[in-house]
């Protein structure tokens, strides 16, 4: 019985080194704008295998965010979760926000699908004005990484030379398990787009001239309240 156990713990090790062959990952930028949408496309070269877990890691740069609310009704919608690292704080901008990673999770209800698509709505955040003459800001947003599991193959070592790194679970984030790193088939470069970024040198022209005009509108508001005696 042991043996048997054995052999079927090493049958599952070694399917799951053949899902850890190059994958094809691709990364696409849709919409304009400051309101965005990432779409990450994986698809295996194996064959279908049931209990293998798919996880995509997205680390974000301080320039974007996404909205928990809006994510937690997609997920709804779609067959994956999502986990955030940190809370996101949707007001502040970029020069006072930090990085932050999501883990995305796609599930099946069958074995486990060769190809799958997950998109994830960002949101730019505005920037410091500039002052030499840059009007626009670029952003990089790099490709995700792609890890695997499976809960019936326990000797990860056995996958050498493939990174094995721990990650939590699932998206409940209860506890942490070791994953497995698979190699994309090439070296892919992030995608990027720009991000419309104020004049610095218009700051002062804007400031005299907001207040100007905030004074002249209480002159005439108190000129209207004196008239028609308003308390």
């Amino acid at each position: 019985m042991e043996k048997f156990r054995t052999d079927e713990i090493q049958n599952h090790c070694d399917l799951l080194r053949q899902w850890l062959a190059p994958s094809s990952v691709r990364v696409e930028l849709n919409k304009k704008g400051f309101h965005r949408e990432v779409t990450t496309t994986v698809e295996f070269r194996s064959k279908e295998l049931s209990s293998v877990k798919v996880l995509l890691i997205h680390r974000w740069p301080r320039d974007v965010y996404v909205d928990p609310y809006q994510l937690a009704s997609l997920s709804d919608q779609n067959n994956w979760k999502i986990l955030l690292d940190s809370a996101i704080d949707l007001e502040v901008p970029a020069h006072k926000a930090s990085g932050f990673v999501t883990y995305v999770y796609p599930f099946s209800t069958g074995p486990t699908s060769k190809l799958f698509k997950v998109t994830i709505p960002i949101h730019g955040r505005y920037h410091k004005p500039s002052f030499d003459g840059k009007m626009l800001k670029s952003v990089d947003i790099e490709v995700p990484e792609l890890l695997l599991r499976s809960e019936k193959c326990a000797q990860l070592s056995s996958l050498e030379p493939h990174t094995v790194v721990d990650a939590p679970c699932t998206a409940s984030n209860s506890s942490t398990c070791s994953w497995v790193k698979v190699k994309p088939q090439q070296d892919l470069n992030p995608v990027s787009f720009q991000l419309p970024v104020g004049d610095g040198s218009l700051v002062a022209h804007v400031c005299g001239g907001t207040l100007l005009v905030t004074m002249i509108c209480c002159v005439a508001l108190s000129k209207y309240m004196w008239k028609h005696q308003v308390i």
